[in-house]
């Protein structure tokens, strides 16, 4: 049986919905300014397995409400922009959609992990047509959102891959060094939207 029971074709129908509405947003920005929005965006529903060992490393029934309620990562999206203000316009945008709540913000841009980790997450709860695993109708679904610049992305996903994937010998050599790397890309980051700003002060 599905962790996700019935509601999970709602899940699927939930993160399609919000792609393309996501998409839209950046068409409409480009139009309007010529700029993206974001970079690319990912989406995903958690995998059944994935679930259910998020549910056990938390001493959870292995129940639909534990997979809706208990955690809210259930359906997440990842969406990717090429400059550190485009995050910020991501979240106001998002804050403006009159069927979704934010009911939880970190931002890991202004204050960063100790590890050197930088990302803006967000928990929505989003108002829908279907029904919801409490019997709500409209019903309610958690989802979600990471928001990061592109350099921001290689880190996270490079640090994922050489410190979950491989054993590492010297951990708090490679720690310091990821944490160097991490700060260099922040650099980088807040250079590049200043000669953003620039070229945009000359054109005005």
């Amino acid at each position: 049986m599905s962790i996700y029971g019935e509601y999970k074709p709602t899940l699927q129908k939930i993160l399609q919905e919000l792609m393309t509405r996501f998409n839209s947003l950046n068409q409409e920005q480009q139009s309007n300014t010529g700029d993206s929005l974001f970079e690319h965006l990912n989406g995903r529903v958690k995998t059944e397995k994935s679930m259910t060992e998020k549910c056990q490393r938390k001493n959870l029934p292995l129940t639909p409400y534990s997979a809706l309620r208990e955690n809210r990562d259930s359906i997440g999206l990842r969406i990717v922009c090429n400059f550190i203000d485009d995050i910020y316009l991501c979240v106001d945008k998002i804050n403006q959609m009159p069927d979704i709540e934010i009911v939880k913000k970190k931002d890991y841009i202004t204050n960063a992990k100790p590890n050197g980790y930088r990302s803006y997450h967000l928990i929505l709860d989003m108002t829908t047509s279907d029904i919801d695993i409490e019997g709500n109708s409209p019903g309610h679904y958690y989802v979600e959102i990471q928001l990061r610049t592109i350099a921001m992305d290689t880190w996270a996903s490079l640090e994922h891959e050489m410190k979950y994937k491989h054993e590492v010998k010297h951990p708090e050599l490679i720690s310091r060094e990821l944490k160097r790397v991490a700060d260099e890309l922040a650099s980088c980051d807040v250079s590049m939207q200043t000669i953003r700003q620039m070229i945009r002060d000359e054109n005005q």
